[in-house]
C-alpha cells in the first residue's frame, strides 16, 4: 500500500448489533482492560519476526515494567475503592470489584504469555551465543571466577537475616526482590527460616568472562549459602517480589510543597502490598510466612513458573550486539540550522521551524537553551519541566543562565509520577544557581511543554518560543515521537508569556490568540471544533477529522465524535494506548476507524486536524498539536496546551507528512474492532508493508529549507464515493 492508497480504501463496513446501537455504559470500552490490551500489543512485538532478536527481548521487559506500574497505580486505586466500600461505576458500568476480577484474570494470562515468549527468545539467543546458564552447566573455571566475584562484589552488600522472635521480618520495598530460605543445621538438622533481600543495585544477570554467558544472581547466591549461613544447608527455598501501592497523597494546604512531597515519597515506599509474585513450588511454611508478614491474601499472590522479575531482562539487551538490534540511526540536524552555522535564533527568525523527534535531533532544543544561556543579548528564560533526565543538559543551561545574571523562571512539576524525587533535586539545584522556581498548582499537574527566551534585538525585545508535545528529556526523546515548534511569532510569544503568568500568579490568562489551555478552555475548544466539522457534514461539504494521541477516554469527547460520525464526518484516529471509543458500529460510529501503532519508536505526539469543509489534506484545514491526551485528567485536572498552527509549511508537514504516514502505516498498525479486539495483518513473505517509522528515518521533513528532500509525500484524499456514503 502506498500513502495515497490508504484514504482511497473504504471505511470498514459498520457492524450492526442486535437491539440497535449501544446506549449508556455499553457505548464505552473499559479503561483498565483497554490498557491491558495495549500491553498485549507491546508483548506481541516480542513475537514479531520482523523485529531484531534483542529488540524483541526489550519488548518483553517493557511489557513487564508496564504491568508493574499499572498495578502499583491503577490497580492500587481500584483496590482502595473496593476496600472503602465505594461502588462507583466506571464509564462502562463496572464496579471496582468487577474490574479487579477482570484485570487479575487478564493480567495472569499476560504474565504466563511473557514466560512463554521469554522461553522462545532464550532458545533463539542461545543459537546466537547468548546463554543463560544453570548452576549445573558451569565449568570449574567459571565456578572459580564466580566465587571471587561473589566475595568481592556481592558478599559485602548482602544482609542475611534469620527470622525468629528476635529477628522480625524486615521491610521489603516496592519492587523488592528476595530469597526466602529453609535452612537445616549440619550438626543436628535443626531448621531455621531466613531471608536474603537482594539489593537493587546488584545486576540481576552476572556476566561471565567473555560477556555472553550469564548466571542469574539468585543462582549465584544459592551457590554460596555456606558463606552467608555457615554450618547450615539449603532445605528449601523460593524467590519472591513485592509490588506496593505507589500513589501519592498530598495535603492541599501544605505550607511547603517540596517538604510535603518528600514526606509523601517516604510514605509511598511503605505503601501496602498489592501483589506478591513467588516462585512456583515454594515450601508451604515459607509461603505462609511471607503471606502473613506482608499481609496479602490468596488473590494477591501470583505463582510464577519460570523467571521472576521479567522486567530485569532489559539487562540482556546487549548494546555491543549490533547485529541483533535495530539498525543504527542518527537523527538529522535541520538544514536551516546548518545554513546559519548552528545559530538557532537566526534559523528561527527566518521562518517557524517544526522538528519531528526522534528523526530530527532533540539536541536542537538543548542548543536553543544553551545558546540563550550564553547570549549577552538574552534577558530572560522561562521553562516548564515535567520530566527530564538525571544529568539534564536542559537544567545545566538554565543554571548557567541564572548564574550569568539572566532572569530564569522554571516551573517544576513535583507531581510527575515516579519522577518526583528527581524533580525535587533539580528544583533545589536551580534555586542554588539563582533561578526562580515555582511549582504551579497543588490541585493540577502542569503538563504543558513551553519554553520562552526574551532577547534584545536593536531597540526591541523579541520572544523566541518553543512549544512541544513531549517532555524536555533528551534520553526519552531518542525513542519517543514528538513535535517541537520553534517560533518568534509575537502572538505565540504573548500566549506563552500569559501561560507562565498563569502558572506563577494563578490569574487566568485573557485574550489568548492561538492557544487553548486546560483546565480552562481546551476541552470546550475541542468540542466546538468537532461540532463545527459535524455542521460542515450536514451542509454537504467535505468533513474529516484526523487525530493522533496516546489515550482517548474522555466521555464528552467520545460522545462528540459519535455525534460527528452520525452527521457524516469521516474520522480516522491513531490512538496508541487506551481507547474507550467503540468504532465501526452501525448507528453509533459508522464513520470512525481507530488504529494503534506499536513499533520501534513510542508514538507520543498529540495532533488533531480538521478539514474545515475542505477535506484533508487541504491548505484550508485547521491543524493543532497539543501536550494533552483526550482523557479526563488531561482536559480537566492538568495545565495543558492546544496550539493552532498557521504557518503553511508547518501545516503541510503535519498533515501531508506526519499524519498521512501514520494513517498509511501497515507494518506496525493494529486495527480496533467493534468488540474491542485489535487485529493486524502481517502476511508472510511481504517485506513491502508501509512502515511510517522507516519512512520518517529515510525521508527528510519540511523543517529544513522548506522541501521534503528526497521525495514529497503524495497528496491524500478521500474519494467522492466515500464522502457521499458518509453523508448518507
Amino acid at each position: 500500500m502506498t500513502l495515497a492508497d490508504f484514504l482511497r480504501t473504504p471505511f470498514p463496513e459498520a457492524q450492526s448489533l442486535e437491539g440497535g446501537p449501544p446506549e449508556g455504559p455499553a457505548r464505552f470500552f473499559n479503561r483498565e482492560l483497554s490498557w491491558l490490551s495495549f500491553n498485549w500489543r507491546v508483548l506481541d512485538e516480542a513475537r514479531n519476526p520482523r523485529v531484531p532478536l534483542l529488540e524483541r527481548l526489550r519488548f518483553v521487559s517493557i511489557s513487564a515494567t508496564n504491568l508493574d506500574e499499572f498495578y502499583t497505580v491503577r490497580v492500587a486505586g481500584l483496590r482502595e475503592l473496593m476496600r472503602e466500600g465505594n461502588s462507583s461505576l466506571s464509564d462502562d458500568g463496572l464496579t471496582p470489584g468487577e474490574q479487579l476480577a477482570m484485570i487479575n484474570a487478564d493480567a495472569r494470562r499476560l504474565m504466563s504469555a511473557q514466560q512463554s515468549v521469554w522461553n522462545r527468545l532464550r532458545h533463539e539467543m542461545e543459537r546466537e551465543g547468548i546463554v543463560i546458564l544453570s548452576r549445573q552447566r558451569l565449568t570449574r573455571a567459571e565456578e572459580a571466577w564466580l566465587r571471587d566475584y561473589f566475595e568481592t562484589r556481592v558478599f559485602p552488600v548482602l544482609s542475611p537475616l534469620a527470622i525468629d522472635p528476635a529477628h522480625p521480618f524486615p521491610f521489603i520495598p516496592n519492587t523488592g526482590f528476595s530469597l526466602a530460605l529453609e535452612l537445616a543445621r549440619e550438626t543436628d538438622g535443626r531448621q531455621m527460616q531466613a531471608l536474603l533481600p537482594i539489593p537493587a543495585q546488584l545486576p540481576r544477570f552476572v556476566a561471565l568472562p567473555g560477556g555472553e554467558r550469564f548466571l542469574k544472581l539468585e543462582d549465584l547466591l544459592l551457590m554460596h549459602l555456606s558463606s552467608l549461613f555457615p554450618g547450615y544447608r539449603d532445605a528449601g527455598h523460593c524467590s519472591f517480589r513485592v509490588l506496593r501501592d505507589s500513589d501519592l497523597e498530598v495535603e492541599e494546604e501544605a505550607e511547603d510543597l517540596v517538604r510535603e512531597f518528600e514526606t509523601a515519597l517516604k510514605r509511598r515506599r511503605r505503601g501496602s502490598v498489592i501483589r506478591l509474585k513467588i516462585t512456583a513450588g515454594a515450601p508451604d511454611r515459607l509461603r505462609r510466612l511471607i503471606m502473613d508478614e506482608l499481609e496479602v491474601g490468596p488473590d494477591e499472590v501470583v505463582e510464577v513458573e519460570g523467571l521472576l522479575g521479567v522486567a530485569d531482562l532489559r539487562e540482556l539487551v546487549l548494546d555491543y550486539r549490533r547485529d541483533l538490534l535495530w539498525p543504527s540511526f542518527t537523527p538529522r540536524v535541520p538544514e536551516r540550522v546548518q545554513d546559519h552555522d548552528g545559530d538557532m535564533f537566526a534559523a528561527i527568525r527566518q521562518k517557524d521551524m517544526l522538528l519531528h523527534h526522534p528523526y530530527e535531533t532533540f539536541d536542537m532544543v538543548v542548543r536553543f537553551l544553551a545558546q540563550a544561556a550564553r547570549d549577552p543579548d538574552v534577558l530572560a528564560i522561562k521553562q516548564t519541566l515535567y520530566r527530564t533526565s538525571r544529568d539534564s543538559p536542559i537544567v545545566d543551561a538554565l543554571c548557567e543562565a541564572a548564574e550569568a545574571g539572566k532572569s530564569v523562571t522554571a516551573l517544576v512539576e513535583l507531581k510527575a509520577r515516579f519522577d518526583e524525587a528527581a524533580n525535587i533535586r533539580q528544583s533545589r539545584r536551580l534555586e542554588r544557581a539563582g533561578a526562580h522556581v515555582v511549582y504551579g498548582f497543588v490541585n493540577y499537574k502542569t503538563h504543558a511543554k513551553i519554553s520562552t527566551v526574551v532577547r534584545r534585538e536593536g531597540d526591541t525585545l523579541v520572544t523566541y518560543t518553543h512549544y512541544g508535545t513531549g517532555n524536555y528529556h533528551p534520553i526519552t526523546a531518542r525513542i519517543y515521537t514528538d513535535l517541537s515548534l520553534f517560533t518568534c511569532d509575537p502572538a505565540l510569544g504573548r500566549d506563552a508569556t500569559k501561560v507562565f503568568n498563569y502558572l506563577s500568579g494563578y490569574v487566568q490568562p485573557a485574550g489568548l490568540e492561538n492557544l487553548a489551555i486546560a483546565p480552562i478552555d481546551l476541552k470546550s475548544r475541542l468540542l466546538e471544533l468537532i461540532a463545527r466539522e459535524a455542521e460542515y457534514a450536514r451542509q454537504g461539504r467535505p468533513a474529516e477529522i484526523w487525530a493522533k494521541m496516546n489515550a482517548l477516554i474522555e466521555r464528552d469527547v467520545i460522545d462528540a465524535l459519535y455525534a460527528a460520525s452520525g452527521a457524516g464526518v469521516l474520522i480516522s484516529l491513531v490512538v496508541r494506548g487506551i481507547c474507550g471509543l467503540r468504532p465501526g458500529i452501525k448507528g453509533l460510529s459508522d464513520n470512525i476507524r481507530v488504529k494503534s501503532i506499536v513499533g520501534r519508536y513510542l508514538e507520543h505526539s498529540r495532533i488533531v486536524c480538521f478539514g474545515s469543509g475542505h477535506g484533508l489534506p487541504s491548505a484550508k484545514a485547521r491543524v493543532f498539536f497539543s501536550s494533552a491526551d483526550w482523557m479526563d485528567r488531561n482536559l480537566n485536572r492538568r495545565v495543558e496546551t492546544l496550539l493552532e498552527c498557521h504557518n503553511e509549511t508547518v501545516k503541510a508537514q503535519i498533515v501531508s507528512q506526519i499524519m498521512a504516514a501514520n494513517m498509511a502505516d501497515e507494518a506496525q498498525s493494529w486495527l480496533l474492532q467493534p468488540d474491542g479486539r485489535y487485529v493486524r495483518y502481517l502476511p508472510e513473505g511481504r517485506d513491502d508493508l508501509f512502515n511510517c517509522h522507516r519512512f520518517f528515518m529515510e525521508n527528510p521533513s519540511l523543517s529544513g529549507r522548506g522541501t521534503a528532500g528526497a521525495r514529497d509525500v503524495p497528496a491524500l484524499t478521500h474519494s467522492a464515493e466515500q464522502r457521499a456514503a458518509a453523508q448518507g
